[in-house]
Order: C-alpha cells, then sequence, then structure tokens
C-alpha cells in the first residue's frame, strides 16, 4: 500500500476548485439575467446543492500533520502537504500526527540479569512513518507504542545486572553505567516491535533505575563495604611503597644498622601510622631495644 503514499490533491488542486467555483458562479448569474425566473430557480437550486457538495472535499493540513484518506472503507492516499487542499468530498479524512513524540515508560519492577529486583523506567522518541500501518495494522497505534515500550524495557533489564561487585569482571557492561550499548539495544528491541505499525524510533534512553525497596538498604551497605574496600586496598598498597621506600633509605644511607626484630617493628609501626583511622600515640624505642 505504499504506492498511495502521498497520492492525493495537493494545493493547487484546491486553488483550481475554488477557481472554478468562483467562475461558475458568475456563469450562473449572467444566466439568470437572461431566462425565465422558474429556470433560474432550478439552476440555482442545482448549483448550490454542488457548490455545498464541492465545499465539503475542502481541508487543511497544519506542519507534520497528515489525513488518511479513504472511500468506503478502501484506503485512497494520505496526503502530507500543508496548507489548502481538496479531495473527493466522499472521501473519509482521518487526521494524523506526524510530529515527534516522547513517551515516558512508567517505572516497573523487574529482575536484572543476576535475579534482583530493581525499578526500572525509560524515555522513547517517536514518530509515525507509515500511515498506513499505523492506521489500519492495529486497533490503537499509540497504545500499542506504550505496551511494546514496556515489553522491551523488561526484556532489557533481564539481559544487564544492575551492578557488579567483583574485580574480575569489569568488563561486563551493567544497567548503571548506562552505558551507550545498552541504550542501543533497547532503542533497537523498542523498533523491532514498532516496525509492524509503521513507527520510527528516534532514541530509548534509561532515565531512571534503582534497586527495589525490599532490597535497597542490604545493596546500600554492600555498595558502602565495597567502596572502602577499595580505599582500604588503595591505602595499604601506597603504605607498603612507603615502608620499603624509608627501610631502602635507612640501609641506603647507613644512619643505623637493623636486625630483622627491629625492622618488624619499623614495619609494623610504620603501617600502623599510614593504615589506621586515629591518630598514633609515638612510642620511643632505644638503642638497647634494638640490639
Amino acid at each position: 500500500m505504499k504506492e498511495f503514499e502521498n497520492k492525493t490533491a495537493n494545493l493547487k488542486t484546491g486553488i483550481i476548485v475554488v477557481s472554478a467555483l468562483a467562475l461558475l458562479t458568475i456563469i450562473l448569474g449572467i444566466i439568470s439575467i437572461s431566462i425565465e425566473e422558474p429556470v433560474t430557480m432550478i439552476f440555482s437550486s442545482i448549483f448550490g446543492f454542488a457548490t455545498l457538495f464541492c465545499l465539503s472535499g475542502f481541508f487543511t493540513n497544519q506542519p507534520n500533520e497528515a489525513k488518511v484518506l479513504t472511500l468506503f472503507g478502501k484506503y485512497k492516499g494520505t496526503c502530507r502537504i500543508p496548507g489548502l487542499n481538496w479531495c473527493n468530498p466522499f472521501y473519509l479524512k482521518r487526521k494524523m500526527s506526524l510530529r515527534k513524540r516522547n513517551f515516558n515508560v512508567d517505572k516497573i519492577k523487574v529482575n536484572d540479569a543476576l535475579g534482583n529486583p530493581i525499578e526500572i523506567s525509560a524515555v522513547v522518541v517517536w514518530q509515525v512513518e507509515d500511515t498506513y500501518q499505523a492506521s489500519f495494522d492495529v486497533e490503537n497505534y499509540e497504545t500499542y507504542v506504550q505496551t511494546q515500550s514496556e515489553s522491551a524495557l523488561r526484556e532489557l533489564a533481564g539481559m544487564y545486572p544492575y551492578d557488579l561487585f567483583d574485580d574480575t569482571s569489569e568488563n561486563v557492561i551493567t544497567l548503571r553505567d548506562n552505558n551507550e550499548e545498552v541504550n542501543q539495544n533497547l532503542k533497537t528491541s523498542v523498533q523491532k516491535r514498532l516496525d509492524k505499525v509503521g513507527v520510527t524510533v528516534l532514541e530509548a534512553r534509561i532515565n531512571h533505575i534503582a534497586y527495589a525497596q525490599e532490597i535497597a538498604a542490604a545493596m546500600l551497605q554492600r555498595q558502602q563495604a565495597s567502596a572502602i574496600i577499595a580505599a582500604r586496598k588503595i591505602i595499604v598498597e601506597g603504605a607498603v611503597s612507603m615502608v620499603e621506600m624509608a627501610l631502602q633509605d635507612l640501609k641506603k644511607k647507613n644512619i643505623v644498622t637493623l636486625t630483622d626484630k627491629s625492622k618488624a617493628e619499623i614495619v609494623g609501626n610504620l603501617l600502623i601510622v599510614l593504615c589506621g583511622d586515629k591518630s598514633a600515640t609515638p612510642v620511643i624505642t632505644t638503642n638497647k631495644d634494638l640490639n
């Protein structure tokens, strides 16, 4: 049916019809002067009905608006041309918006790839492309867009984990990262469903994601613990490097001769000072204690 797209009367046709009606009005006025009154009344009545019939074929399109035209249940085409247009007065005209539209998928509760319950929502930007499919392939294409967008979001949530806590899986994509690949997969999934109704998806993006309330508190503690462990790891690595550097400088400059026992005490004290979260209490060690 795509061959019928835009195969309707245009603005020039509308002007021609208006001009023709004006010309006929002038001709009827001239004829009414030269003939008898009964005949004039007959011509006037016929012309009046014909004029009203032709006027019903006029319609206007706003920018990014279309009219789907049908004749006794048969699709005759779609007019996308803005301005004044004219078509067969018997055509049934159905208005359809071609503007870009936003649809917010409400927050839904689903399980991620790890089985954790999460709350997720998304925004979908879409536009009608094929007016025939949108008008006749489904009962209500707007409701279809909403339902299929939610279905695609549920499917996407089950493909990725919300977050990872294992350092060995750093290359795994998560929903929390809001990675471009995740949004692209969402767009592709929604588009695959909406191809059947002639709708083009311009953008699809996750705009909210969080753990479900029943596990939110526990997951927050887990995240905090992971952050603390990561920070402690960096602190310990830095402290070990500083202790190693201190022992090497003491040996290199020959400031003092250290035994294994004294080295162990220095290492322990430095680690306590560098890794502890409280101020350390200084302890003075004599040479006698070192030997």
